[in-house]
């Protein structure tokens, strides 16, 4: 495994547990700032519609630039962001704190994910990017937990100064362990990467992404009502049991990224069709403990699973000029997050599989040369001659 997948995965843990870590800390931060937790809510809220922005716009202002340098600037922005939370004294301070943090996650993880793939051969790209966002599914088994504790015990400020040293360590990582590279940079001007969203089948992948992450999000939005109010666990029980699904996330990425190095549609197909089974047995059965037990893993683990596939799909479709379009994807993904609290999981699941499909579909009668089944079409990494990878 290369080094360099080491380090963008601890970049990528450290965003998941800036992301995830402070809806256990929500008390403690309203009322350290006098505010309801309902208000308290928009630095949940607010780092969310931040991250589909940064994905967008920050993307878009360096697709000119080396990737390496790049990601060691959106880390340091990272850093400033949890800096700023861990010493904010007022709300509107850690508000900002907040959406400084998030500008960096889309930006990160789409160009992240294209550094990823080519750090690897071709039949590999998916289960590299599989291997970054490991990153973000550790920080939900063992990071946000241990974050919540940290920051009960600690207080919550304690938290932040402990993501804002990850990210440091994240960034010492990325500079000694990332090769530099130039792939697309002749060629990737803004207009170039927009061209990229010429191709029907990247807003195909797009859309599947919206609606395959909205229908488990959809489900997981108020699963701590279902799992106190229906399931009958006790309160004190949900951030453990919660676990489980963070385990299926870990499981599932892993599982996702090396099937999709096989075939992207045809694994996508199969994962959202399980997922899809999975939050029907759910529905039916969240009265029983012990199934829901089990449908959480499976809900984490089929839902997850997709996210390789999908962000090579993107990769794939955008040619030579994939650093902004994988960056729309990273925002589709927290559009989908947004979407699914208002809409029902089964249903926007449904509807992704039917895209998919459709897209696959679509794909076959382009002809192979199109099919992202064929691992060697994706662009492959071209380095520098005059700096070789650090050890």
């Amino acid at each position: 495994m290369p080094a360099g997948l080491i380090a963008l995965a601890l970049g990528g843990f450290g965003i998941g547990l800036t992301e995830f870590v402070i809806m256990g800390l929500l008390p403690e931060i309203a009322a350290d700032f006098g505010v309801s937790e309902a208000a308290a809510g928009w630095f949940i809220t607010g780092y969310a519609l931040s991250v589909v922005v940064g994905a967008l716009l920050v993307t878009a202002a360096v697709t000119r630039l080396l990737r390496k340098p790049v990601l060691i600037g959106l880390l340091v922005l990272f850093i400033a962001g949890n800096f700023l939370s861990a010493i904010a004294d007022s709300y509107p301070a850690m508000l900002i704190g907040r959406i400084v943090a998030a500008l960096c996650h889309g930006a990160f993880f789409g160009i992240g994910s294209v550094v990823a793939a080519g750090l690897v051969p071709a039949h590999k790209k998916a289960g590299a990017i599989a291997i970054m966002f490991t990153g973000l599914t550790a920080a939900n088994v063992l990071g946000v937990p241990f974050g919540t504790f940290l920051g009960q015990n600690f207080g919550w400020r304690s938290t932040f100064w402990a993501i804002t040293i990850i990210g440091v360590v994240a960034l010492m990582g990325i500079a000694l362990m990332v090769p530099r590279t130039t792939e697309g940079t002749a060629t990737s001007s803004l207009r170039s990467e927009l061209g990229a969203f010429t191709s029907g089948q990247v807003w195909l992948s797009i859309v599947v992404t919206i609606l395959g992450f909205g229908g488990m999000f959809g489900a997981f939005t108020y699963i701590a009502f279902t799992l106190t109010e229906v399931s009958g666990f006790d309160p004190h029980a949900v951030p453990w049991l919660l676990v489980l699904f963070g385990a299926g996330l870990f499981v599932g990425n892993i599982a996702g990224g090396k099937a999709a190095d096989k075939s992207i549609d045809k694994t996508l197909m199969v994962i959202l069709a399980g997922l899809a089974l999975v939050l029907v047995f759910f529905a039916l059965t969240a009265a029983i403990p012990a199934a829901t037990l089990f449908s959480l893993a499976l809900m984490g683990g089929f839902g997850f699973a997709t996210v390789p596939g999908l962000q090579m799909r993107v990769m794939h479709f955008a040619a030579t000029a994939p650093t902004l379009a994988s960056g729309a994807n990273i925002g589709a993904f927290n559009l989908g997050n947004a979407l699914g609290a208002w809409l029902g999981g089964v249903t926007i699941t449904v509807a992704a599989l039917l895209v998919m499909i459709a897209a696959a579909a679509a794909a076959r009668r382009g002809g192979a040369a199109q099919s992202p089944s064929a691992p060697q079409a994706a662009p492959d990494v071209v380095r520098e001659p005059e700096e070789a990878p650090v050890a």
